[in-house]
């Protein structure tokens, strides 16, 4: 075991990817020696050399229609799109062309796509979202979003072998702000398994991402006064660990849905569609949603704030589901 942070662990596990198949390369803008705009790259240019570690154009349609070309002869791209936001002058290749490519013609497409994502940093409406729900509802995709630096790179991994495209969400907040140990070596971790972050009784927070440790010191908070929450870290939005989350609620009665997405037409309203179809005559209290608000993302920091989901906000909200 080795202690690393968030940013760290992604970049060991793309690392472990590049020595373990020759055919795995990264692109995108900056990715090269200058290592990423977060750093994330950083050194990898040095260890793999110019060909397998290379900079794009300013163009995320290039980048991801080079993917595209890549997987289908028989490479493993990991493309960089260097803010999740700008993901939206790509939306034709990714959505149109990347996610429908084994409909139409039965080919797999081995593309991990690593997207930057999140605020809480006060950088501003064009590099602070979270987009994760307009991917879920486009058909073709595996979506990723880890909340640990453990989870960061078996998760990244069980993604770079996938034989399908999957999304791999970094919160970028994360990335230097929390660390642990973390495995040596090659390892996965299971797509589609989400994990009891903690065990409780009074009500479930279902969440993921960079939530997840706000989610856990409302719990801790909540604790002083006797009130044990689970908190549930989906940990892959796509496929969903449907029956974690169920088993769950079937045993607190009471959920809160807690995404940093805006709430409207977020994933938390999917949740709790699917919580009153499949767990109705457990439920003690109406499900709950937590989200941003519906506004571009703020740079001022009090006003980001405001914008976001906050700790404070969170323990209201386990509180209003237990006095209904």
């Amino acid at each position: 075991m080795v202690k690393m942070n968030y940013m760290e662990a992604v970049r060991d596990g793309m690392r472990q990817a590049m020595i373990k198949d020759e055919r795995a390369y990264i692109y995108g803008e900056d990715v090269g020696f200058y290592g990423g705009v977060f750093g994330v790259t950083k050194g990898l240019f040095e260890e793999f050399g110019p060909k397998r570690v290379r900079n794009t154009p300013l163009s995320e349609c290039a980048i991801l229609g080079e993917a595209m070309g890549a997987a289908l002869n028989g490479l493993r791209p990991i493309p960089e799109i260097q803010f999740a936001d700008f993901i939206t002058v790509a939306m034709a290749q990714l959505v149109d062309c990347i996610g429908t490519y084994r409909y139409r013609f039965g080919y797999n497409l081995p593309i991990t796509i690593r997207m930057p994502s999140g605020g809480g940093m006060s950088i501003g409406p064009f590099h602070s979202k979270s987009l994760e729900a307009w991917f879920i509802h486009s058909p073709g995709f595996k979506i990723v979003m880890p909340s640990t630096p453990s989870d960061a790179k078996g998760l990244f991994l069980a993604a770079f072998e996938d034989p399908d495209p999957v999304l791999f969400m970094e919160h970028k907040r994360l990335y230097n702000t929390i660390s642990e140990d973390v495995q040596e070596g090659y390892y996965t971790l299971p797509l589609g398994k989400a994990a009891v972050r903690r065990e409780g009784n009074a009500a479930t927070i279902v969440t993921y991402g960079g939530m997840v440790g706000l989610a856990m010191d409302a719990a801790d908070i909540l604790a002083k006064e006797d009130i044990a929450v689970e908190v549930i870290d989906l940990r892959t939005l796509w496929p969903l660990d449907e029956e974690t989350v169920l088993n769950s609620i079937k045993k607190t009665n009471r959920v809160l849905m807690l995404h940093e997405a805006v709430k409207i037409g977020g994933f938390g309203g999917e949740l709790v569609a699917r919580v009153c179809e499949k767990a109705f005559g457990y439920l003690a209290a109406p499900p709950l949603r937590m989200g941003a608000k519906l506004t571009a993302p703020p740079v001022h920091p009090v006003l980001e704030k405001v914008f976001l989901p906050q700790v404070e906000g969170v323990v209201a909200k386990i509180k209003e589901l237990l006095q209904y």
